[in-house]
């Protein structure tokens, strides 16, 4: 067992270092880029590089730290298992708790440290009424620690996904479904892979993702917090500090809650973990009840709309209650025992066309209610609180990340430790304990993704409200041909994003089917047990494809929001953003579900399955149609779904960081007629040097 938890631990090791060398390049890029703007452009600062690079440093660490948390707890949950499934849970889960409480903790005091910094060195006389448009320009240098997280946190999730994906579908065509072994056995030489996979995709992959998304929606809350005045707490910076504070609250109340989260006889493991992140929201709500009309004055204003402090809390309960509800959504449509999945396990029955076929439909009924959900979120928040509501709304869902975090990460942990189960002869009903954990492992990873969808929706909105701002637009006309055009665009960029994630999994998984056939076919006595399989050789063929397939689909969210405001200017980048925030939210609903619904459709058939009053299980034809749906299934939940709401955010971070060198094109009414008559003075003056007097400037603008 340790030996092969050293081997798991190693390999993961080595990808991320060679995955962070790579990215590093595209740092340097960007980093060269940010410094040319901040010497081109007006309401840009050169602290901006320095912004970016903490926070790609900060996501990349977040993804490290969950790596060696994963690699260390998975091979004492297998260890725990040998003892009780009690034992095996509560190690996963402390695993899981542990990075959610790491991931979180790095967001707050990164953002919030590097805030205080920029406050201070920004506005050393303080914050006042008059020097407002400085602590504009503090909040949107900050924007690169949003950039920098984001970043990093795609080319992390994209790579990860395309390893354990690339091993995961390769391990299972061929050990499988063509030599009927079972999985994670040691004479797959693709299972080594597989397992590092795991902590690298599904555990470092997500770490990154969720400490991006993180910074993101506090990062947007604050933005719009700016354009509020409070000028008697906290020194009229209370609204911007509002979404920190609720957040760090949210990161102490989820790692209360875990000390509740225990499985026992009368308590199932799904049971135990609604346990837990029920009681961190109820406690953030309160907290928020009493803190709110304690921070912001009585009445406020953002864009002419009046609201309350009460009004602001409404808004936080709005978040944490949609965060909840999705959560609820995505379990119906991937549990085990729900009606999705038991439809896609009885069309198993006839074939390996009628489960995809499920599982496809399924995924695709999945996108209904959650759409229909986020409307009403983003109304009822909008009503609240106008924008600063959506982007709080935002922040109350995202401040139980940690405990969304150690649920989703529990899973694949417990699946680490099913393979080092299988790989190292420990009894079978160790394997059935870490199966049951894996299981449920599962569903909470897709309500994870949910939840990350979710917030991904009310952030990018809220991120869109402050790119309008700080280019100079009252609207974005869809009427307008090139708007319209750029709407087309960005619905586009999803579908080809996922159609470069998809095939570099296949691309991979190909080269890995070779050479596992290789290894079954040239190395005589794998199969009987008698030879060593060629792991390396496994390991070194994912890493390569990972690291060389991560590059497009990476600069392809990075260049076209660049490419699209340069060229054409904010209104129509307004437009291309729309697009691609509806369009990745659906894709992203869509593949997260069906991957889900597939792989427990697979699993069920490992306790048995009754179809048609017939049981079937593990070897049987509708158990290898199973396996065919949850291989389909593998990059649409491990690679391109989860990579989309990273997708949405990216292109709205990258909007908000060129609005201010891409403003000045509306001033031209040929381009945009309904540019204000103020946008254009502080453009002209802004490009003659001359220094107008803005007190004429509108308090929404």
């Amino acid at each position: 067992m340790v030996t092969i938890a050293r081997n798991i631990a190693q390999g993961a090791s080595a990808f991320l270092r060679a995955e962070y060398k790579t990215i590093g390049y595209f740092v340097g890029a960007v980093s060269f880029f940010l410094i040319y703007l901040s010497n081109t452009g007006y309401n840009t600062h050169p602290l901006i590089v320095v912004a970016f690079l903490v926070g790609a440093m900060l996501s990349a660490l977040a993804g490290w730290i969950g790596m060696k948390i994963a690699t260390k707890a998975n091979v004492r949950t297998a260890q725990a298992a040998r003892a009780s499934l009690k034992k095996a849970f509560r190690i996963a889960f402390a695993g899981g708790a542990v990075m959610g409480a790491g991931v979180t903790g790095l967001a707050i005091l990164g953002l919030g440290g590097l805030f205080v910094v920029f406050f201070l060195y920004f506005l050393p006389e303080g914050f006042t009424n008059t020097n407002r448009l400085v602590l504009v320009l503090a909040l949107e240098t900050l924007t690169g620690v949003s950039l920098g997280a984001e970043g990093i946190a795609l080319f992390a999730r994209v790579a990860g996904g395309i390893y354990t994906k690339a091993a995961d579908v390769g391990a299972d065509i061929v050990g499988k479904v063509e030599e009927n072994i079972p999985e994670d056995d040691p004479r797959n030489p693709a299972t080594i892979a597989d397992n590092v996979g795991d902590n690298v995709g599904d555990v470092a992959g997500m770490g990154a993702d969720l400490f991006g998304s993180y910074v993101a929606t506090v990062l947007a809350a604050m933005v719009l917090g700016s354009e509020i005045e409070a000028p008697h707490t906290l020194g009229g910076i209370s609204p911007i500090l509002l979404p920190m504070l609720i957040c760090a609250s949210g990161n102490i109340f989820s790692m209360v809650a875990t000390f509740f989260v225990h499985v026992s006889e009368n308590r199932t493991v799904q049971r135990a973990l609604h346990q837990g992140n029920g009681i961190a929201t109820l406690l953030t709500g309160l907290f928020s009840y009493l803190i709110i009309p304690q921070l912001l004055p009585a009445t406020l204003s953002i864009r002419g709309q009046s609201f309350t402090a009460m009004d602001v809390f409404y808004a936080v309960v709005t978040g944490l209650v949609v965060g909840v509800l999705i959560s609820i959504l995505t379990e119906y449509f991937t549990a085990m025992h729900q009606k999705p999945v038991r439809l896609i396990v009885k069309q198993s029955h006839t074939g390996h066309a009628t489960n995809v076929i499920a599982g496809l439909s399924v995924g695709m009924f999945s996108t209904a209610l959650p759409m229909v959900l986020f409307a009403i979120g983003i109304c009822s928040a909008f009503y609240f609180a106008g924008f600063y509501g959506i982007a709080m709304a935002a922040a109350g869902m995202m401040a139980t990340t940690a405990m969304q975090l150690s649920m989703d990460a529990f899973g694949p942990i417990a699946d680490n430790a099913g393979g080092i189960a299988e790989m190292s002869g420990l009894p079978q009903e160790v394997r059935q304990k870490t199966d049951l954990l894996d299981a449920v492992g599962n569903t909470t990873a897709a309500t994870g993704k949910g939840f990350a969808i979710a917030s991904a929706a009310l952030t990018s909105l809220a991120l869109f409200a402050a790119y309008v701002r700080t280019v100079h637009i009252q609207t974005i006309d869809i009427y307008k041909a090139p708007v319209m055009a750029g709407l087309f665009v960005g619905g586009m960029i999803p579908f080809l994003f996922s159609a470069l994630t998809i095939n570099a999994v296949g691309n991979a998984a190909m080269a890995m089917v070779n050479e596992v056939r290789r290894q079954f076919r040239e190395i005589k006595g794998i199969l009987q047990g008698e030879a060593q399989p060629a792991y390396a050789a496994c390991v070194k063929i994912a890493t390569n494809a990972a690291l060389k397939e991560m590059l497009l689909p990476g600069a392809l969210a990075v260049v076209t929001p660049v490419f699209m405001g340069f060229m054409f200017g904010p209104e129509v980048l307004g437009g291309f953003l729309a697009g691609v925030t509806v369009s990745g939210v659906l894709m992203a609903l869509f593949q997260s579900n069906a991957g889900g619904a597939w792989d427990n459709a697979k699993k069920s058939f490992e306790k048995g399955v009754e179809i048609n009053g017939k049981m079937f299980y593990k070897g049987s034809e509708a158990h290898k149609a199973s396996v065919t749906g949850d291989t389909v299934g593998d990059p649409f939940k491990d690679t391109s779904g989860p990579s989309m709401n990273i997708l949405i955010k990216l292109s709205s971070v990258v909007a908000l960081v060129i609005a201010p060198h891409i403003a000045f094109k509306d001033i031209d009414p040929l381009v945009s007629p309904k540019a204000t008559s103020w946008s254009k003075d502080l453009a002209v003056s802004k490009l003659t040097g001359s220094n107008q007097d803005d007190s004429n400037t509108p308090a929404e603008d």
